[in-house]
C-alpha cells in the first residue's frame, strides 16, 4: 500500500516541481527543437510549447519567439499560419543520435539540418518527407530510389495530424475537403483555405467540430489545377481588380497595370494568378491571357462561360492536319470484312438542326415472321486510331459540350459532320447491335459487329412524329411499327423496375446575333422515346454480352455506365419533403421503391409542385458514372449497362467499341486500371460539361427575361434561403429571386425545417412548390441574376383582416395562400419529360 502512494504523487505536485525546475533552467535552441524533434509531424503553436516548456515569464517568452525564428531561418521548421510551427524534415528527428563530428557546420546548437545534394537542399515532396501521401494515380510521383529508407520511415506519423482532399467549394464563404483519409467531409472557411481553388489537392490539419461536422485549415496547398480565373476587369487609377463570374470564389484577383496586356474596364478576361499572396487579407496577383470584349455581349459571354469551364476554342494544327488526311473513300477490302446492310432499309432520325449523325435504324421481315432490327452506329474508331493527336485530343475532351448557341465537339468538323456521320444516300461504316424481335417486343436474337450502311433517309424528330401521328408518308409502315415495338421494350422496362423521373430541357429560338427570341421546354414524343428505347436496348445488350463473355475470373474489363441505388438518407429526407404535399413514400421494401417513385411521378403530374417534385427527385439519386465495375443502372432497373451508341460525342463509347471488337476477334482481358482511370477522367469531364451547359441556358434566360421588365408571370416557388425565395416560371423555366426584404406588409423569416417562410405579424405562409405570381423587378447579365417582386393577389378581405389584427395587437388567424388565383390546388403549368443525351 504505501509503495502504491509513493509512487502516485500527486499530479499536480509533480507538475508543479518541474514547472519550478524548468523556470529555473534556461531556453535554449536545442530544448525548443527537442519538442518537435520527438514529435515528428506535429504542429505545434506558441501556447503549446510555453506549456511544454514550463514558461512563467516575459524574457522566457522571448527566448521561446526567438529560438523560433532562429530554427525557421536555418530551414529546420516551417511557419504554417500565425504562430504555428511544424518540423520542415522528420527525418531530422532520426539523427539526434549523430555524433557532433557527423553533424553540419556552421550550427552552434548541434541541430541537424536537411542532407543536400550538390550543394541545394534535397527537395523533399512539400518540404516534408518525400513518401509521405505519394500514391500512384493521385497526381505524386513515388521518391527516388537513392533516398534513405531512414528519412522515409516517419510518414505514417505525420499523417496523424493531417490529411490530404481535394477542394469543393460550396459557397464564398466556405468550401469542403474529401478525402480518403476521412469518413466525413471536412469543412474548410474561405479565410483558412491558403487561396486554395476548386478541385485543388491540399493538406489539412483538423481541428475539432462545428455543429457536428469536422472543420479544418490548409495547412498547404499541394496542387493547383489550374490558377486560372475569369471574371469581369475594373480598372480604376491605373490597375485593375478582376470579379470572378464564378459566386463561390471567394477573392478578387489584383492586375498591374504592366500585366493588363491592353484589356479595358468593363472586359470580361481570362487572368492567370501569378502569386498567392500568405496574407489572406492580401488578393492573389495575376495577369491577363485573353480579353473576350465588353461584358454583357453574347460573344463575350459565351467564350467567358468556355473559359471558365476550360473547354478549348479550336483543336490543334496537328489534329485539324490528321483530320483532313483520313480518306473518306471506302476500299473494297474494307467493305468485305464487314457485314453488308445497305440493300436493308435504313434510315436516321435526328434533331432538325443536327449535322453529327452517329445512329441509324434498319429494319427488315425475317422469313419466319420476326423483325430484324439494326441499331447501327457510326465506326468512329476505325478512323481514330490509337497514338494519334486526334485519339489523345478526343480523350482529353472525352464529351461534345452542347452550349445555348454552339457545340463543342470531340472530335473536328471533318469527321463528326462528314467521315463519320451516317449522311443519306452514302455509304458508311458502323459497328452495329442487331435484333430479331417479335411486334410484341419478345427478343430471340442478337449479333453484335462491324458493318456497312447506305442511310436511305434523314429524318428530323418532327417528320417521324408526323408519320406515327398520321400514317401517311414515306417509310410510314416501318416507323408506325418500329414505334409500336418500342412501347413494348418501354412497358417491359418499366415494369422490371425503371424510374419514370425527368428533369425538362430549356431550348431557345435565337436570331442570327444569337439573342434569345423565345424560351420554351423540350417536348418529347414518341418519336424521341422510340429513338431512346432501342438505344437503351443496345447499350443494354453489348454490356451483357461483354460480361458474360466468361464465367471464369477476372471478368472481361468493360466500360459500364453505373447508376446506384440512392442514398437512404438523401431518400429519407425526399420522402420527408414530399409528404408536405399530401405525398406519401413507402420506403420500408427496397424491391418497391421504383414503384413508389412511378406512383409519385404519376400523382404529381398537372399539380403546381410537379416540376419541384420531379427534380428534387433526380437530385435525390445517384449520379450516373463510368466504370469498370458492373454495378448496375437503378434508374433504368438494368443489371448490366453501358455507353455504346454515340462515339461522336462521347469518349467512353470509343472505349466500349474498342473492348468490343477486341474481344470479338477473340483477344485477351484487356488490363483494368488504365480503363478505370480514362473512365474517371470522363465522369469529371461529363461534369464540367453539363456545369458549362447549365451556365449557358442560365446567361440566357438573363439575357430573354431583360426584355421583359415589369411584365407578370406565373411561377412555382423553387427554392428558399434566408435572404429571399427562389421562383420558376412556368412557362419558360427562367428562376429568379424574391428578396425577403421586398415583400412589403410583413418581415419573414425562414422556417428551413418545413421548407417555408413565415411572415412575424400575418403569419402568412409561403412555402416550396406554392404557385405565385411574379413582376420581372430586373435581370443583371453580368451577375447572371433575375430579381422578382411579389404580386399579392390576395383576396382583398384578408389583407385587410391582417391589416386590422397587427392594428389591434391580436394574434392573427393563420392563413395559407390560395393556389392559382383563389382555387386552392389550382392546374399547374403544362410539363412534359426531358431527354437526356448522358443517360
Amino acid at each position: 500500500m504505501k509503495e502504491k502512494d509513493d509512487s502516485a504523487a500527486p499530479r499536480a505536485s509533480r507538475a508543479k516541481a518541474a514547472r519550478a525546475d524548468q523556470a529555473a533552467a534556461p531556453i535554449t535552441k536545442d530544448l525548443v527543437f527537442r519538442i518537435f524533434r520527438d514529435n515528428p509531424g506535429k504542429v505545434f503553436a506558441y501556447r503549446q510549447l510555453s506549456r511544454r516548456l514550463g514558461v512563467t515569464t516575459k524574457e522566457q517568452r522571448e527566448e521561446v519567439f526567438a529560438h523560433l525564428k532562429a530554427l525557421k531561418n536555418l530551414g529546420q521548421l516551417t511557419l504554417l499560419q500565425n504562430d504555428e510551427y511544424r518540423l520542415t524534415d522528420p527525418s531530422a528527428a532520426f539523427s539526434a543520435t549523430m555524433p557532433a563530428s557527423s553533424r553540419q557546420p556552421r550550427n552552434p546548437d548541434n541541430i541537424p539540418v536537411p542532407a543536400r545534394r550538390g550543394g541545394r537542399p534535397i527537395e523533399t515532396e512539400f518540404g516534408q518527407d518525400p513518401v509521405v501521401h505519394r500514391r500512384r494515380g493521385a497526381g505524386f510521383d513515388f521518391p527516388d530510389t537513392d533516398e534513405p529508407e531512414v528519412a522515409r520511415r516517419p510518414a505514417a506519423r505525420e499523417t496523424a495530424d493531417t490529411i490530404i482532399g481535394t477542394v469543393s467549394l460550396a459557397t464564398s464563404n466556405f468550401a469542403f475537403i474529401i478525402s480518403e483519409e476521412s469518413e466525413t467531409d471536412v469543412r474548410v472557411f474561405t479565410d483558412r483555405l491558403k487561396f486554395a481553388m476548386h478541385g485543388d489537392t491540399v493538406r489539412l490539419r483538423l481541428r475539432g467540430t462545428r455543429d457536428g461536422r469536422p472543420v479544418g485549415d490548409v495547412v498547404e496547398v499541394l496542387k493547383r489545377v489550374r490558377p486560372e480565373v475569369v471574371g469581369r476587369l475594373q480598372i480604376q487609377g491605373g490597375i485593375g481588380f478582376v470579379k470572378p463570374d464564378n459566386r463561390k470564389l471567394y477573392f478578387d484577383v489584383f492586375v498591374p497595370y504592366e500585366n493588363l496586356k491592353g484589356a479595358n474596364n468593363g472586359e470580361k478576361v481570362l487572368v492567370r494568378i501569378t502569386e498567392f499572396p500568405e496574407d489572406a487579407q492580401r488578393s492573389p496577383t495575376g495577369e491577363v491571357l485573353r480579353s473576350f470584349g465588353q461584358a454583357g455581349g453574347n460573344e463575350a459571354e459565351i467564350n467567358a462561360i468556355m473559359a471558365e469551364f476550360d473547354l478549348p476554342f479550336e483543336f490543334s494544327p496537328e489534329v485539324e492536319a490528321e483530320s483532313e488526311g483520313i480518306p473518306d473513300r471506302i476500299s473494297p477490302d474494307e467493305i468485305k470484312r464487314r457485314r453488308d446492310f445497305r440493300a436493308v432499309t435504313t434510315f436516321t432520325i435526328d434533331p432538325a438542326d443536327a449535322k453529327d449523325f452517329d445512329d441509324a435504324l434498319s429494319i427488315q421481315k425475317l422469313e419466319n415472321g420476326h423483325w430484324e432490327i439494326g441499331v447501327h452506329i457510326a465506326d468512329v474508331t476505325h478512323y481514330v486510331r490509337p497514338g494519334t493527336e486526334l485519339e489523345r485530343e478526343a480523350k482529353h475532351r472525352a464529351t461534345s459540350v452542347y452550349l445555348v448557341d454552339r457545340v463543342i465537339p470531340m472530335l473536328p468538323e471533318r469527321l463528326s459532320n462528314g467521315v463519320c456521320s451516317l449522311r443519306p444516300n452514302e455509304d458508311k461504316l458502323t459497328f452495329s447491335a442487331v435484333f430479331e424481335l417479335d411486334e410484341k417486343g419478345k427478343l430471340y436474337d442478337s449479333w453484335f459487329g462491324k458493318t456497312i450502311i447506305h442511310s436511305d433517309r434523314r429524318f428530323a424528330y418532327e417528320e417521324a412524329q408526323e408519320r406515327i401521328e398520321t400514317g401517311f408518308g414515306d417509310f410510314a409502315d416501318e416507323i408506325v411499327l418500329m414505334n409500336s415495338i418500342a412501347k413494348k421494350l418501354c412497358t417491359a422496362r418499366f415494369k422490371s423496375g425503371a424510374i419514370s423521373f425527368e428533369t425538362q430541357e430549356v431550348k431557345f429560338k435565337l436570331d442570327e446575333n444569337g439573342k434569345p427570341l423565345g424560351v420554351y421546354v423540350k417536348e418529347r414524343k414518341d418519336a424521341h422515346k422510340m429513338i431512346e428505347e432501342f438505344m437503351l436496348l443496345a447499350n443494354r445488350k453489348v454490356a451483357e454480352f461483354v460480361f458474360k463473355l466468361k464465367s471464369r475470373k477476372p471478368r472481361m474489363t468493360m466500360v459500364y455506365r453505373v447508376h446506384e441505388a440512392p442514398d437512404p438518407d438523401r431518400l429519407q429526407n425526399f420522402a420527408l419533403f414530399a409528404q408536405k404535399f399530401g405525398h406519401s413514400l413507402d420506403l420500408t421494401n427496397p424491391k418497391k421503391l421504383s414503384t413508389e417513385l412511378n406512383d409519385l411521378s404519376t400523382q404529381v403530374i398537372g399539380r403546381p409542385e410537379q416540376n419541384v417534385i420531379q427534380t428534387l427527385a433526380v437530385r435525390t439519386m445517384s449520379k450516373a458514372v463510368y466504370t469498370t465495375e458492373p454495378l448496375g443502372h437503378f434508374g433504368l432497373a438494368f443489371e448490366h449497362y453501358s455507353h455504346f451508341t454515340s462515339p461522336i460525342r462521347r469518349y467512353p463509347d470509343m472505349m466500349a467499341h474498342r473492348l468490343l471488337e477486341h474481344y470479338l476477334e477473340g483477344g485477351s482481358n484487356v488490363e483494368v486500371a488504365p480503363v478505370e482511370e480514362e473512365c474517371k477522367h470522363s465522369s469529371g469531364r461529363e461534369k464540367v460539361a453539363a456545369s458549362a451547359e447549365r451556365a449557358s441556358i442560365k446567361y440566357k434566360q438573363v439575357e430573354f427575361m431583360s426584355e421583359v421588365i415589369g411584365q407578370t408571370f406565373t411561377g412555382v416557388v423553387s427554392g428558399l434561403t434566408e435572404r429571399g425565395l427562389y421562383v420558376e416560371i412556368e412557362e419558360n423555366k427562367c428562376e429568379g429571386m424574391v428578396r425577403l426584404s421586398d415583400i412589403p406588409g410583413d418581415t419573414f423569416e425562414l422556417d428551413k425545417d418545413n421548407y417555408r417562410i413565415v411572415g412575424r405579424g400575418s403569419k402568412r405562409i409561403i412555402q416550396f412548390g406554392d404557385e405565385l405570381q411574379v413582376i420581372v423587378k430586373a435581370a443583371n447579365l453580368l451577375d447572371r441574376t433575375i430579381d422578382f417582386e411579389l404580386v399579392d393577389n390576395r383576396p382583398d378581405h384578408v389583407k385587410q383582416r391582417e391589416q386590422q389584427e397587427r392594428r389591434e395587437n391580436r394574434p392573427p388567424r393563420g392563413y395559407r395562400p390560395e393556389r392559382s388565383g383563389g382555387r386552392p390546388g389550382g392546374k399547374g403549368g403544362k410539363s412534359s419529360g426531358g431527354g437526356s443525351r448522358r443517360r
